[in-house]
């Protein structure tokens, strides 16, 4: 393999480059078809949205067309901060509705880092215009909007990366490697899965006036409309029900996908979940502060539990998975994974690689996650190769599909409090008309729901 000319950006210096060349060698992509200009646009320049486009552009010298946000203060920051870092220094066009932007321009990749209550409408919209997506997780908030979106990318023939960069995140891949695939854990018949961060917000602040640089009509889109007491970013938002899918459906979506990926499994056979308001009663959060769901499989339970109050488990793994076999266990978080064994043998333990000496311009980007920022570039990277080389991305829109779905079903049992068994070719809760209607939830008008 010839090296020439993907050295625009100056990126491959040190460990982390070994990665990211490692990466695409692995999926076939040669230093010439990197070369290709790919033209970007991001809806939802926020904090995520923008750490996701920047990551994009670490690895890839692409052409950020055009920004979209409803917050026009955050749409300006966007544009000034992608002009310094894109090689041609041009500033992208500015869009308030990102309908406007699709309909202007032609895209090869857009990324999606809207609140969960837009992905559904937005990725099939941007898929239909001919483009591919990067779409944050969860990707939707009821389970018929997720099953819409990926047959639309199989309509359209897309490749969709889902942002559960867990698939792609160096030492739980080597623990995917070294633990599971060699066998050092035995027969698997329990996982436990974990979320004990103080992440719900539950204040109760006065109803203001809507500022000017803020078009809410359009942030609240097909979702409830609710009175405006506050700008929603910085975590609001995801405190109601109204626009995602709770700590379960975002937390807990990430590591229910990671062990799926690691033990290969699909849609579990049934779910439940108990949970609620138990402590943080005095806010205006619709959110459970209390939940456990069980992800039933043939041998195997998957079980989930978050607590947005009092102290973690395990203080060393607040977020996290373990996965017990009877040789042995593994732990596992966005930090570190163990393996423990069952009487003789070695423990292995590695710790996340942040690629600071590669990468520094990280230290200098305004709340960087940087344990997170190599496994997107990794994530980002994979995305590329699968557009190039038509292969399905690792982190493909049915696994995300799936891992979306199950946690909502949790929800639906902790709402009608009993067990489901979901059918994913009749599109329906077995047995169970009650909760068959609520896979679907109500639009707000005029907006339609894609199903």
């Amino acid at each position: 393999m010839a090296m020439v000319n993907l050295n625009r950006r100056k990126f491959i210096q040190g460990a982390g480059a070994v990665l990211t060349l490692s990466a695409l060698e692995v999926k076939g992509l040669s230093f010439r078809d990197a070369i290709k200009n790919f033209r970007v646009g991001l809806i939802g320049a926020g904090w995520y949205g923008k750490s996701d486009l920047f990551r994009l552009m670490q690895v890839r010298d692409v052409d950020v067309v055009a920004l979209c946000d409803v917050d026009d203060n955050q749409l300006q920051e966007a544009g000034r901060l992608v002009s310094e870092r894109q090689i041609s220094k041009k500033v992208p066009k500015l869009y308030k509705d990102y309908r406007e932007m699709l309909a202007s321009h032609k895209f090869d990749l857009i990324l999606i880092g809207t609140p969960d209550h837009w992905h559904a409408r937005q990725a099939i919209d941007a898929m239909r215009s001919g483009a591919h997506l990067y779409l944050q997780k969860p990707i939707s908030v009821d389970v018929l909007e997720g099953d819409a979106i990926w047959r639309a990318a199989r309509k359209y023939n897309r490749k969709v990366q889902v942002g559960t960069q867990r698939r792609s995140t160096a030492h739980l891949i080597d623990a995917k490697k070294r633990v599971i695939e060699s066998g050092l854990l035995g027969k698997i018949s329990h996982v436990e899965m974990c979320c004990y961060y103080h992440m719900r917000k539950n204040g109760n602040p006065p109803i203001e006036q809507v500022p000017d640089f803020l078009d809410y009509e359009l942030w609240t889109g097909p979702a409830p409309l609710r009175p405006y007491d506050g700008l929603p970013h910085g975590g609001w938002w995801r405190t109601f029900m109204a626009y995602g899918n709770g700590i379960t459906g975002d937390m807990g979506m990430h590591m229910f996908d990671t062990v799926r990926w690691l033990l290969q499994l699909k849609w579990p056979k049934s779910v439940s979940a108990k949970g609620g308001i138990y402590v943080q009663k005095e806010g205006k959060s619709t959110i459970a502060d209390t939940q456990t769901a069980i992800f039933e499989y043939e041998d195997l339970n998957c079980v989930w539990q978050h607590r947005t109050w009092g102290a973690a488990a395990d203080p060393e793994y607040p977020w996290a998975f373990i996965i017990y076999g009877d040789k042995g266990t593994l732990k596992g978080s966005v930090m570190k994974y163990e393996f423990i064994p069952i009487g003789e043998g070695e423990s292995i333990r590695k710790d996340v690689i942040l690629e600071k000496e590669a990468f520094p311009k990280d230290l200098e980007e305004h709340r960087i996650e940087l344990h997170t920022a190599p496994a997107t570039r990794q994530h980002m990277l994979d995305l590329l190769s699968a557009i190039e080389n038509n292969h399905l991305p690792v982190a493909d829109i049915e696994e995300g599909y799936i891992s979306t779905a199950s946690c909502i079903l949790a929800n639906l049992s902790m709402k009608l409090n009993r067990p489901l068994i979901f059918d994913p070719v009749q599109k329906i809760c077995v047995d169970d008309p009650e909760a068959t209607q609520l896979l679907r939830r109500s639009y707000r008008s005029p907006w339609q729901h894609p199903y």
